[in-house]
């Protein structure tokens, strides 16, 4: 990849969307970390609470929301052709 292919189109970086997204991402992580958590149910092990699956997703969403963001900040860049 050469300089020309890393240069990013004007706009949002991907900080600010990663910024943007976290909300979005954290639900997700929560949403699925409690799921996981009914899951454990069938193998003996006891349900997560959503109070916990909330706490966890707090620090998890931000990794989730940081991807999100590359992914976005990508699809801008193909859009505007860069």
């Amino acid at each position: 990849m050469d300089q020309q292919d890393r240069r990013a189109a004007p706009g949002w970086s991907v900080g600010g969307l990663a910024i943007l997204l976290y909300p979005f991402a954290a639900a997700a992580v929560a949403i699925n970390l409690f799921m996981l958590g009914l899951l454990a149910q069938s193998v003996g092990l006891s349900a997560l609470a959503p109070i916990t699956a909330l706490a966890a997703a707090g620090p998890l969403g931000i990794p989730a929301a940081w991807a999100a963001g590359r992914w976005a900040r990508h699809l801008l860049n193909e859009a505007s052709g860069d």
